[in-house]
């Protein structure tokens, strides 16, 4: 029997809850407010929750060591629950996601097996590589989104929008957060980019992405689709003038699981800004 307490921890619950809002929140609001009562939006959310947890739980079972000295009191691998306990959850959180996602459409099936082996390839080796295991998850992240218009077409405009912002904000906070696990990281031989950089030209780097990404909503705002006032007001240049101020002082582990955290919370506001659109 798997402990509750473990199992929310290894699974990280509140972030599968986010995932299933967000799409949830891009069918309802952005698509059609009758998508909400469709059984088929449940079983998609449900199985790209699945889905993540398996790649929740990978990740754990490939980074325990590095866990244990980036943050020692949240290891429940090897702790509470043994490797071949974890191995087994992430084998049937995949697999069910990938079953629940075919019973849904065979496409989302598809993506969601894509997103499965990338998540495991992902913690197997990928995030041990500078930028290439950052992008990786940021686009699974900007897929979740996606993958809700490809069940209820036609393509919107607004929802390539919101997968943007789901991508760049998570490229942002996974870099951010390499630079809080450095120590362990760099212990056990992984290549991330404040490792391979230095901590000053990866923070260049994150000024660069924040620029990147208000030139693109720009130029959609001007050449494709004109956005809420609110839009840019809530989402776009007070989160990000705050985050890159923080971000310019940030110099301890404490700042940038702070400035992480900031992350999460402007996504949350992402999401709830769906209703101004």
């Amino acid at each position: 029997m798997v402990p509750l307490p473990a199992l929310v921890r290894l699974t990280r619950v509140w972030n599968l809850l986010i995932i299933g809002l967000t799409q949830y929140c891009t069918a309802g609001l952005l698509i059609d407010a009758r998508t909400v009562t469709d059984p088929r939006l449940l079983v998609l959310a449900i199985s790209t929750m699945f889905i993540a947890a398996g790649g929740y739980s990978i990740n754990d079972y490939y980074d325990i060591k590095i866990d244990l000295i980036n943050k020692p009191d949240r290891v429940v691998v090897g702790k509470v629950l043994s490797r071949r306990t974890v191995l087994a959850l992430h084998t049937f959180f995949s697999l069910t996601g990938v079953l629940l996602g075919s019973l849904v459409w065979w496409p989302i099936g598809a993506v969601n097996f894509a997103s499965a082996f990338l998540l495991w390839w992902y913690s197997n080796a990928l995030k041990r590589l500078p930028f290439i295991g950052n992008f990786a998850v940021a686009v699974l992240s900007g897929l979740a989104v996606i993958v809700v218009n490809v069940l209820y077409t036609p393509f919107l405009v607004t929802v390539l929008i919101y997968a943007l912002f789901a991508f760049f904000m998570t490229i942002i906070r996974e870099i951010i957060k390499d630079m809080e696990d450095l120590k362990g990281d760099n212990t056990f031989g992984c290549r991330t980019l404040p490792i391979v950089w230095g901590i000053r030209p990866t923070k260049i780097f994150i000024y660069f992405l924040i620029t990147l990404f208000a030139v693109v909503v720009v130029v959609i705002h001007t050449s494709i689709t004109p956005l809420p006032v609110t839009f840019f007001a809530g989402l776009l240049v007070l989160p990000m003038g705050v985050l890159l101020a923080w971000l310019v002082r940030a110099d301890t582990r404490r700042d940038f699981y702070r400035l992480s955290v900031f992350c999460k919370l402007i996504m949350l506001a992402g999401i709830f800004s769906m209703a101004f659109i």
